[in-house]
Order: structure tokens, then sequence, then C-alpha cells
């Protein structure tokens, strides 16, 4: 029986954990070939080790997505393993709980680079495949936090802000070469970044957060439409979750 995605081949950043890892268990069960790809090599090796154990197809690399050339040369390793690039998953991300008052510069550059520039380094590395290929999709991590605003994490909220309207942008840009982008925006998810983070604990002890498979079903579902349909955005929260 054919799988939805069978044939189909993509990177998934920031793969190693989490949103990530679960996106690309969600995949391959789906038949695509996944390139993983993460800042420590580690992780996406064990992602990857554990998709060929259930059948599937992916390679495993170390990769900054702050770093243009590490995204062309990811590119061009899972042009090398598979012959096609049809979608990108830019699911690489930071966060960070500091005040303007107080906080880290060095640490907020962290975050812009990866959560911002990281996304625009990823796409800018695979638009020319896509745009030759004239298709192609690309699915971009974003959060509820790029539409609201609230007390406790401003460089963070900013990146989220950004990223949505970099996704808005692209989206103009790419539709002309018939390249989609999707934006999925979920609310709290019970992820190690969300666990090692202050400002999530009270949320995570009081409500059901949503779970990693949820996101990855919500990435599936917007990969599986036919090539004329866009799903633009996603945005799904915990039941009691008001932000």
């Amino acid at each position: 029986m054919t799988q939805p995605l069978e044939g189909q081949a993509g990177i998934i950043t920031g793969g190693g954990s989490g949103i990530g890892a679960a996106i690309a268990r969600e995949l391959s069960a789906l038949g695509a070939s996944l390139t993983i790809a993460d800042i420590a090599l580690s992780a996406a090796q064990t992602v990857a080790d554990e998709v060929r154990a259930t059948g599937g197809s992916a390679i495993a690399l170390a990769a900054d997505v702050r770093d243009f050339g590490q995204m062309a040369q990811l590119r061009d390793e899972a042009l090398r393993a598979f012959g096609r690039i049809d979608f990108l998953i830019a699911n690489a991300g930071l966060s960070d709980t500091s005040t303007l008052a107080d906080g880290d510069p060095e640490r907020w550059r962290k975050v812009i680079e990866t959560n911002v520039l990281g996304v625009a380094y990823a796409a800018r590395a695979v638009l020319p495949t896509m745009q030759a290929q004239q298709r192609g999709h690309i699915v971009i991590t974003a959060s509820v936090s790029g539409r609201e605003i609230y007390a406790g994490e401003p460089i963070y909220i900013a990146s989220k802000w950004g990223v949505v309207g970099l996704g808005y942008a692209l989206r103009m840009e790419a539709r002309a070469y018939g390249v989609r982008v999707t934006l999925i925006e979920p609310g709290l998810v019970d992820t190690p970044m969300a666990r090692a983070n202050p400002f999530a604990q009270d949320w995570l002890n009081n409500m059901s957060p949503l779970q990693p498979a949820d996101v990855a079903r919500a990435v599936a579902y917007a990969l599986q439409q036919p090539p004329h349909m866009a799903i633009n955005e996603i945005v799904l929260r915990p039941l009691s979750q008001e932000v």
C-alpha cells in the first residue's frame, strides 16, 4: 500500500528532540525520506537510528542554523542522499525568559539569530532547488507567541513575531514558482525546552499541554494536501490555554 509521502524527501532542522523528533517519526511513518539536522549530532543520530529501525530512511547531520554555509552544506548532503528536496521543516529554535531590564544581550542575539535568521538561512538554502523544481513546501515552526503579547519573554516574542512576518513575506514570493509555505503556531508544548523554561512551569503543572506528536500531526496534515491547496497557517493550543 502506497504511503502518503512515499517518494518525497525533506529536511528537518532542530530534529534531534522535542517537536522536531516527533515530526521525523510522523513523516517517516508516512513514507518520507529524511535529513535530520540538529546542532547536536548525537541527538540527530539517535532520531535517525530510530527512524531506520522502524523501516524508514534517514540520515543525520550536525548543523547550526545560524551559519548559512552549514545550511548550504545541509542542502547539498540532502540532495546527495536522496536526489530531491520536497519539503523543509524549519523547526530549530531557542527560548529566553529574561526581561529587557536584566537580560543577557548575547543570549538575545543567539535567540534572534536562531529563530529568525535560522529560518531565513534554511529557506535561502533550499529555495533555488525548489524554484528549479517548480514545487516544494516550507513549513515553519512559529508560535502563538508570534500572535500574542504578554510579559516575561520579550525577546522570544519578538523573534516569533518576526518569524510570522517572514513566513508571510516568503509565501508571497514563493507561490510564484509553486512553493507552498505553512506556519505552524502551537501554544504550550511539553518539550525539553519548555521543561527547562521557568516561565512555563506553572502552565505545565496546571494544564494538559500539547504533546510534540500533536504538532507533528499538524505538519503532516499540511504536507499531505494536493498541490493546488495551500495551508497558510495552523494555530493549535491546549484546550485550557488562554494565550
